[in-house]
């Protein structure tokens, strides 16, 4: 009878000295002593990770003292896939889960029972059902080929564990999981397949000899013990494992967590004494966290430490302190690393698949267009997306392929690169199988020059081998889904991956607590070890209670966190130099330690000892060297613009360096398309419909008593057109609405005074020389009448009241209707201001005074300042707060900062 053994371990920095000590004092080793070499080839060891093949070399390397030929050390997944291919292949995750959520949506008591308001809220249920059925079938399928009828017998005593009333309201859940896990229970399932994979392996060494160390931190499941069981009844097996005995732990921590060990009641009346090698770090935010965090790994490594880990339990600030320390030139090698959702190569399909489903809406239309994989091997890229977005934000295009072709008539390289997008959104629509919706995506890429762009990254290229993989596997699933079910599908592949970025530096590693399992390091620090995150959040099963789940052999919600506090205090154990931190307050508020700490800092108070030690980071002062900023004013003679408008000069007026930026050099800000009219193209509509009114009462005068019907008519297709695009319009529907009676009113009263429209919305431009110099004035004229005497006035609207223009020209600040008076070329007698606004159900307008007078003095003026600026007169910042407010260059002068 092969012999069996199990071997307990204590958790310390020796473990795989201890390890190999005892495989070396085996009975299996023994036979092969006195050999001038090692010979241990006959021997199998399995572990649980990779990292722990060298770290058992390396200690039987110690232990020996010479030369050796080891045994053969590989993980169970590595010893099942040394095996002869069986001919059947497993279904693929991809397929099981589709397959699964195409039968769930044919069902409409499930959409009821789940509240599922679309059927792509039944893929995250199919998702936990196969994980539940994986559950169960890794616990119970060994004894399921014991006994048929047994897990059935086992299923109804642990929902007996519920009282009556939950069995009757779970009656239909707890049917949907037996239901789905019996039919996963096939040959093709994985674990189906998996479990058989390691019974053959036991059938292998029937008849040979090859001894089994059998080494893991934690026990064995239900499979795992069935096939130890199976291996041993053949072969000799030596099971190695953490010793959770009270004798064999830390004193002080076995009297703090007596609930971690196998015989609780062993913990009392222990000998404890603080800890020395752990330290606490209580950091204000999280900025102050990473920061020292960032700070103790820098200061390790000055002390010579080449071996650090970061045990990230929130993974938000170990990425914080990962960015500070590669801003120190120090790479950090992230074992876990981050979902493949959230990289800039999944970015770029998440930013197309939403260009899509929101019919090329503007902002994610231009988000698409500035991600650095699309168009990449467009030479003139940046320049037409600049256009596209100018175009686009002037015609006020909030989605729609057509209107953004529109908007783009006169970039007509612009306007083809939309048709291309608009093309291939058309291919993603209908309803299609897997794999021609993988065949659709594919071709965006190619057509898009995404492809060779995403291969050139290293996450991009693992996105372009999921889609494959995925088109691989899915071949069999004949279903079709819609463009929504597709959509949901990757995305739910791109949470569900990691991408992990190769580095070749292994100084410092970030990992998981239980990727610190039988590992030691010259320096661990652990963040997030406030209650939030240590113990980690429950996750939440559907259907299943602890107490069944208990009885059907799956892991609970006590298990889980027996098994993490046994990870801490295996952690604290196996390494001399340990920091937890935490943030002490989040959103303003106290947050406290994790439980587990407040308990061994109780456990040390209640003793009269020492509390644990406190972690001071000194982060080394940067001495600055203080320059003054002053106020810019910078000269540019050659950059004296050809063209001046009114708006222009106004500009130069208010801050000569905003006039430096705008009309110098060019600059301006890009406004967000929004669906919300603003008061500007309220002035632009109105604008637009005097324009047309009056120019109609020129071509054929119309009666006073019809003219009201005339101006409704107009504004109700002006605004017609603008209510289609957004109903908020209408409230600046209704606003003028109140205004007309009042403007038809004040128009027969300029009549009477024997005044008639001339002209309206009209260009002008007039050169303006001056010796050395010349400049263009230009700029539309809103309305220009003339009376009888043949003289002339301009007139400018604005959808204001009559109080705001009074106190506008009383500042003389604003030069626009001097400026009309010089582009005309005729001599106008007066200007005026006309509010689209009543006062007291009146218009009246308001005239300018000293017209001539100021018209002079303006073109003086202009001149003036033309020509300081052409002898190289600085432009300083000197605009007021008012003009600063709402200027689009303010953070170019920075104001504020001098």
């Amino acid at each position: 009878m092969p012999s069996s053994a199990t071997i307990l371990i204590p958790p310390s920095t020796v473990f795989w000295d201890d390890a190999a000590r005892a495989l070396l004092q085996s009975d299996e080793h023994g036979r092969n002593q006195g050999a001038a070499i090692s010979d241990l080839s006959a021997l199998r060891v399995l572990v649980s990770t990779f990292a722990h093949i060298q770290l058992l070399k390396n200690a039987l390397a110690r232990q020996i003292g010479g030369a050796f030929i080891p045994p053969t050390i590989t993980s169970l997944s590595e010893y099942i896939r040394q095996l002869p291919p069986s001919g059947t292949a497993a279904t693929a995750a991809s397929e099981r889960l589709m397959s699964l959520y195409a039968d769930l949506r044919q069902h409409a008591w499930l959409k009821k029972l789940f509240s599922a308001r679309r059927n792509t809220d039944l893929l995250p249920l199919a998702e936990i059902l196969l994980a539940l059925s994986d559950e169960l079938t890794q616990a119970m399928l060994p004894s399921l080929k014991t006994s048929p009828d047994a897990g059935y017998a086992r299923w109804q005593a642990a929902l007996e564990q519920l009282s009556p009333v939950a069995r009757n309201l779970l009656s239909d859940e707890t049917q949907l999981v037996w239901t789905i896990w019996k039919s996963q229970l096939d040959a093709s399932d994985a674990n189906v397949m998996r479990y058989a994979q390691m019974m053959r392996l036991v059938q292998q060494v029937e008849h040979m000899q090859q001894p089994l160390f059998w080494i893991s931190p934690v026990a064995p499941d239900a499979m795992e013990q069935a096939f130890l069981d199976a291996y041993g009844a053949r072969q000799a097996l030596t099971v190695l494992t953490l010793d959770w005995h009270a004798h064999s732990i830390n004193s002080t921590y076995a009297a703090a967590w007596p609930e971690m060990l196998v015989d609780e009641t062993g913990s009392a009346a222990l000998p404890i004494a603080t800890p020395s090698g752990l330290k606490l770090h209580a950091a204000q935010n999280m900025e102050a966290e990473a920061r020292a965090g960032a700070q103790t790994v820098i200061d390790w490594l000055q002390q010579g430490k080449t071996n650090i880990a970061i045990v990230a339990q929130d993974r938000v600030v170990a990425r914080r302190i990962r960015a500070l320390l590669e801003r120190a030139q120090i790479m950090v090698a992230d074992e876990t690393g981050w979902k493949l959702s959230t990289t800039r190569a999944a970015s770029a399909i998440a930013a197309w698949l939403e260009l899509v489903a929101a019919r090329a809406e503007t902002a994610g239309l231009l988000d698409f267009l500035k991600s650095p994989f699309v168009f990449a091997d467009m030479a003139d890229k940046a320049e037409q997306v600049m256009v596209s977005e100018i175009a686009l934000q002037r015609a006020k295009v909030l989605s729609g392929w057509e209107a953004v072709s529109d908007a783009l008539t006169a970039a007509p390289a612009a306007q083809k690169m939309m048709t291309l997008l608009a093309q291939q959104a058309s291919g993603f629509t209908g309803r299609k199988t897997l794999c021609e919706w993988i065949a659709a995506t594919q071709q965006m890429l190619l057509v898009f020059g995404m492809r060779d762009a995403l291969q050139a990254d290293a996450a991009g290229a693992q996105l372009i081998q999921l889609l494959q993989d995925v088109a691989q596997d899915c071949v069999q699933v004949g279903h079709t889904f819609s463009f929504a079910e597709w959509r949901a599908f990757l995305n739910l592949q791109l949470e569900a991956k990691a991408f992990v970025q190769v580095n070749q530096d292994k100084r410092v590693v970030m990992l998981p607590l239980n990727g610190a399992r039988l590992r030691s390091f010259d320096a661990v620090l652990m963040v997030g070890a406030d209650a939030e995150h240590l113990p980690s959040q429950p996750m939440e099963t559907l259907f299943f209670a602890n107490v069944v789940r208990r009885e059907l052999g799956l892991a609970t919600r006590e298990s889980r966190q027996r098994q993490q506090l046994r990870d801490v205090t295996e952690l604290l154990s196996a390494n001399d130099c340990v920091v937890l931190s935490w943030q002490a307050h989040k959103n303003g508020e106290p947050n406290p330690v994790s439980p587990w700490i407040e308990r061994l800092e109780l456990c040390l108070a209640r003793a009269g000892l020492a509390p644990l030690a406190k972690h001071e980071v000194q982060i080394a002062p940067r001495h600055l060297q203080p320059t003054p900023v002053l106020m810019p004013a910078p000269a540019a003679p050659q950059l004296l613009p050809q063209k001046l408008s009114a708006s222009g000069y106004n500009s130069l007026v208010a801050c000569p360096y905003q006039f430096f930026a705008t009309r110098m050099l060019g600059l301006s800000g890009i406004d967000d398309v929004s669906d919300m009219p603003e008061k500007r193209d309220y002035g632009d509509w109105l604008h637009q419909i005097l324009a047309q009114f009056h120019q109609t009462l020129q071509e054929a005068p119309v009666p006073l008593a019809e003219r009201a019907p005339l101006l409704q008519q107009i504004s109700d297709r002006i605004f017609a057109h603008e209510l289609d695009k957004s109903a908020a319009a209408l409230g600046y529907y209704a606003r003028w609405q109140k205004a007309m009676p009042a403007y038809l009113e004040w128009i027969g009263e300029r009549e009477s005074q024997g005044w008639h429209f001339v002209l309206g919305e009209e260009k002008f431009e007039k050169l303006l020389r001056w010796d050395g110099g010349e400049i263009v004035l230009h700029g539309r004229v809103d309305r220009m009448d003339e009376n009888a005497e043949g003289e002339r006035a301009v007139l400018d609207y604005k959808s204001t009241n009559q109080g705001a223009l009074r106190d506008k020209l009383r500042q003389g600040e604003d030069h626009q209707l001097p400026f009309y008076g010089l582009l005309s070329g005729t001599a106008l007698s007066a200007a005026l201001y006309v509010p689209l606004e009543a006062t007291r159900d009146k218009i009246k307008e308001v005239e300018a005074p000293d017209y001539e007078v100021w018209q002079h003095n303006l073109e003086e003026q202009i001149v003036r300042n033309m020509q300081a600026i052409t002898h190289g007169a600085p432009l300083p910042a000197t605009g007021p707060e008012p003009v600063c407010q709402y200027c689009d260059v303010r953070g170019l002068c920075r104001k504020g900062a001098w």
